[in-house]
C-alpha cells in the first residue's frame, strides 16, 4: 500500500530514540523529508547520519521543547530547508510521574505546551500543504487511571482533547489532526527497560496486564503513527488511535 508520502516534509520531535527514533526512519523509509529534534547534539548528529537515503533531505537541531523561541526557531528553519511543511508529529514527553508541583510544570512545559508551540510554529506552513497533518503521542495512561496518574496521565488526556478540538477547527483548511495512544513500549535505554532493571516487580506487574504478554517496540507505534500521518487516511481526523495490544479495557466512545 502506497501511503502517499513521497516528497513531503515532516516535522518529529523527540526522534533520536525509541517511539520517535522509529517515526522519522518510518517517514523517511517512506520517501518523506524529514526533519527531527532532541535534546541531546551528539544524538541527533547520530540520528540525522542514520536517517540520510537517498532522494530524501533530512535536516535537525538540538533544542529542548519547553524553550518556546528555540522549537519555533527549529520549525522554521526547518520550513525553509525544505520549502515547506506537510506533517507535524508532536512526540515528546517529560515522562513525570512525580505529584510535586515541579512534576506538574515540567509535564505542562514540555507535553503540553510543547506540543502546542510546536503545532502554533507549523500552522501557516501546514495551511499551505494539500497533505496537512498533525499528529500528538499520547498514552493509554490518559485513558485509564495507572501508576502514572498525575501529570503524566493529566497531560496525555489533555492532548487528545486539544488535537481533536484542532480537527473540528482545521477541517475547512484541509488540515487533519489525531493522537495515538500507545501502550506500554520496550525499547533499549527507555523508560520501561529502566524500570525492569530498578524496579523489576513493577515491570513483571505491568508485563502480566497485557494480554499479549509482551509490551509494544517502538516500530508497532510508528506505523500507526506514520499511517495517521499520510495521505492515505485522508478522511480520519479527531480520532484517539488506541495502539495497545488489548491492554487497556475501557470502551472508547
Amino acid at each position: 500500500m502506497d501511503l502517499g508520502l513521497k516528497g513531503l516534509n515532516a516535522l518529529v520531535s523527540g526522534a533520536t530514540k525509541g517511539i520517535g527514533r522509529a517515526i522519522a526512519e518510518t517517514l523517511a523509509a517512506e520517501g518523506a523529508n524529514v526533519s527531527i529534534c532532541a535534546r541531546n547534539e551528539a544524538d541527533v548528529t547520530s540520528a540525522l547520519t542514520d536517517l540520510q537515503k537517498p532522494g530524501i533531505e533530512v535536516f535537525g537541531q538540538a533544542l529542548d521543547v519547553a524553550d518556546g523561541d528555540a522549537l519555533k526557531q527549529w520549525v522554521q528553519a526547518s520550513a525553509s530547508r525544505f520549502g515547506g511543511i506537510d506533517i507535524v508529529v508532536a512526540n515528546v514527553s517529560a515522562l513525570a510521574i512525580g505529584q510535586d508541583e515541579a512534576s506538574w510544570r515540567k509535564a505542562f512545559e514540555v507535553d503540553m505546551l510543547g506540543a502546542v508551540r510546536m503545532v502554533d510554529a507549523a500552522l501557516p506552513w501546514l495551511e499551505r500543504s494539500r497533505s496537512g497533518a498533525i499528529v500528538a503521542i499520547s498514552s493509554v495512561s490518559g485513558r485509564e487511571i495507572d501508576f502514572a496518574a498525575g501529570p503524566y496521565g493529566t497531560f496525555k488526556a489533555a492532548l487528545v482533547h486539544y488535537v481533536q478540538g484542532l480537527a473540528f477547527q482545521l477541517a475547512p483548511k484541509g488540515i487533519r489532526a489525531n493522537t495515538l495512544s500507545p501502550g506500554n513500549t520496550y525499547f533499549a535505554g527507555g523508560i520501561w527497560e529502566q524500570i525492569k532493571n530498578g524496579n523489576p516487580d513493577l515491570y513483571a506487574k505491568a508485563l502480566a496486564l497485557n494480554p499479549t504478554g509482551r509490551m509494544a517496540s517502538p516500530q508497532e507505534i510508528a506505523n500507526a503513527a506514520v499511517y495517521l500521518a499520510s495521505p492515505a487516511a485522508s478522511f480520519v481526523s479527531g480520532t484517539n488511535l488506541v495502539v495497545d495490544g488489548a491492554l487497556t479495557r475501557g470502551v472508547q466512545l
